[in-house]
């Protein structure tokens, strides 16, 4: 785990605490998004063509799925990739006049630029 992994854990434990709904929220859904980055792809070879449920995985440690290492700066690519998406779905929105929850989504993203 990154050391911006483990703030972003820590800071999302602070805000629960704290009963911060917008900071949980962003943290718990851009944590999402960094172990959605972390996993592979699961290996065809480890799916079992036989027995009684076609493509189960078989034998010991079948469920057990390997996770990529991310760095810092793959960390920080990912919270720009999210709140990037914030800004532009706020501005998608302010366009259509739902200006109050463009200004909760520029807030959102306002709160991931403290990690980038």
């Amino acid at each position: 785990m990154s050391d911006l992994q483990a703030r972003l854990r820590a800071d999302l434990l602070t805000a629960r605490k704290a009963r911060d709904t917008t900071a949980t929220a962003v943290l718990r859904s851009t944590l999402a998004a960094i172990a959605n980055a972390e996993a592979l792809p699961v290996a065809e070879a480890a799916l079992s063509t036989d027995g009684p449920i076609a493509g189960a995985s078989t034998g010991v440690g079948a469920t057990e799925a390997a996770r990529r290492e991310l760095t810092d700066d793959d960390v920080r690519r990912i919270i720009t990739e999210e709140q990037a998406e914030r800004i532009g779905a706020a501005t998608d929105l302010e366009a259509h006049g739902a200006d109050g929850k463009a200004s909760e989504l520029r807030a959102e993203a306002e709160l991931l630029a403290a990690y980038v």
